[in-house]
């Protein structure tokens, strides 16, 4: 009997939930809004914020329409199984458990930190803390970490709303301005770091794809993810562009490089030092919501590939002999190496923010851009068989074909910018390990598809093909009968 995740558990809405709350807006706020000023000086961030959004939505269109077709949840895996190739599946599933760790791992950094500086102690007891809370979390049913997500979503995007209008409530010099939107604001020495960033913004959007297997219906995958994308683009944009406004669009990148300043708390006080204090929970809140969802996707990419055997068949554990609620081997698994890699970096004394967050979640985001970038070629490349019935030409080649023009530019700027997103010297050598690291995590991947082929020849025919057929895992509503 085949064993599946728990069918028709996860709504439209909650698809575009773990989208959101992993690209967690309250981070980009208070983190990654500053942080692009401060270290581009780039004023026309609102719209360098479309731009990327414009790109990332074409790579969607591609990722979404094979990610609905597959309904794998490994969804590059099985996506890049399907339209490349198996060995490009695997190279894929393995960049993708690179990417999506690394991402997650680089939170706890971020959150003990934040605690630390908050409430006193060593940030790792605080990252010890969350990953426990994490762990606990992640091996519950999906409807509970929806729940949660959905409820610290909602408090952050008010907050952003509260920031905006406190922001156009009192603009610097008295008058709007709008010169974070002119296209010439783009023609600058720091836009290619400017992009970079903005690009890391979105990392998360695609976790609806992880969850086809499970979602009501398939279709809303598309809409989950690229809505969120236009969602998020739109908040992100206005956000930045109503910090612009608060401090003055030509002081801004000095005042967001200036701890003093405080941006963006600086603006919220305006509306009251209430919401400062919230904003301040709710920033530790987002936190640790991005590292659950991006926790469940690893937990679903561990459990299909061990599913298949291309992993060790013993991560597929499940709590029932057919339906799983959650994956609970591949929870677990995630969880040992985010207590691993935190115990790493603690012993080795490194910086919590500056050292690891910063080169785990540069990691991860570069190695997610690629993911999109492979998923729209294999949209191009899919069969007729794979495209299925129905108009496809926008979703398989029109949109696919623009979205890799696009992406080539973002992802040249992304690699060219790699050493200044680290603050690393001119002419060191550090930065190119992290396209290194991808690369070398590829050429394994292909390498083991390689040996299955030789030693296992049935377990490599089988790649990207183990999700149980429609009928073989009840529905929940028909297991509660």
């Amino acid at each position: 009997m085949q064993v599946g995740l728990a069918r028709r558990t996860l709504s439209p809405f909650g698809l575009w939930v773990f989208g959101a709350a992993a690209s967690a807006p309250m981070v980009v706020l208070v983190g990654g809004i500053p942080a692009t000023y401060a270290t581009t000086g780039v004023t026309a961030l609102p719209l360098t914020f479309v731009v990327v959004a414009v790109t990332v939505a074409l790579l969607a269109v591609g990722y979404t329409a094979m990610a609905r077709q597959v309904g794998h949840p490994a969804a590059y895996y099985g996506i890049l199984a399907h339209g490349l190739g198996r060995r490009w599946a695997v190279a894929g599933g393995m960049v993708a458990l690179l990417a999506y760790n690394s991402i997650q791992v680089s939170l706890y950094g971020l959150v003990g930190a934040t605690l630390a500086g908050t409430l006193g102690g060593v940030w790792w007891v605080w990252a010890g803390i969350a990953l426990a809370v994490v762990g606990v979390l992640g091996v519950r049913a999906i409807v509970l970490s929806t729940r949660v997500l959905v409820a610290v979503l909602a408090v952050s995007l008010l907050i952003v709303a509260v920031f905006v209008a406190a922001a156009l409530w009192q603009p610097a010099g008295g008058e709007v301005s709008w010169e974070g939107s002119e296209a010439s604001g783009l023609a600058v020495s720091g836009i290619g770091g400017a992009v970079a960033l903005c690009v890391a913004a979105f990392m998360g959007i695609d976790a609806a794809g992880s969850f086809a297997e499970e979602a009501v219906d398939r279709r809303s995958i598309s809409r989950a993810c690229i809505g969120g994308v236009a969602v998020l683009g739109a908040v992100y944009s206005i956000a930045a562009w109503a910090m612009g406004v608060a401090v003055g669009p030509r002081q801004v990148a000095e005042a967001a490089a200036d701890p003093a300043v405080g941006l963006p708390f600086l603006v919220l006080e305006r509306a009251g030092s209430g919401w400062v204090a919230v904003a301040g929970v709710m920033l530790v809140f987002a936190i640790v919501t991005s590292m659950l969802a991006f926790h469940s996707v690893i937990a679903r990419y561990v459990f299909a590939m061990a599913r298949e055997h291309v992993l060790p068949a013993g991560l597929a554990q499940a709590s029932s002999a057919t339906r799983v609620s959650a994956p609970r081997g591949g929870s677990l698994t995630q969880t040992v190496i985010a207590a691993v890699v935190v115990a790493a970096f603690a012993a080795s004394g490194a910086d919590p923010v500056a050292v690891m967050f910063t080169w785990l979640s540069t990691v991860g985001a570069l190695g997610l851009l690629c993911l999109l970038f492979a998923a729209s070629v294999a949209a191009v490349a899919a069969s007729e068989g794979v495209r299925g019935p129905g108009p496809w030409r926008w979703s398989f080649r029109v949109a696919p074909v623009l979205g890799l023009i696009g992406g080539s530019v973002v992802l040249g700027l992304m690699v060219g910018n790699v050493g200044s997103l680290l603050g690393a010297a001119p002419g060191s050598l550090y930065p190119f390990l992290l396209p290194a690291i991808i690369v070398a995590t590829a050429v394994g991947g292909g390498m083991w598809a390689g040996h299955l082929r030789r030693v296992r020849p049935q377990v490599y025919a089988a790649i990207g093909r183990g999700t149980p057929k429609t009928h073989a895992v009840p529905d929940t509503v028909n297991v509660s009968i």
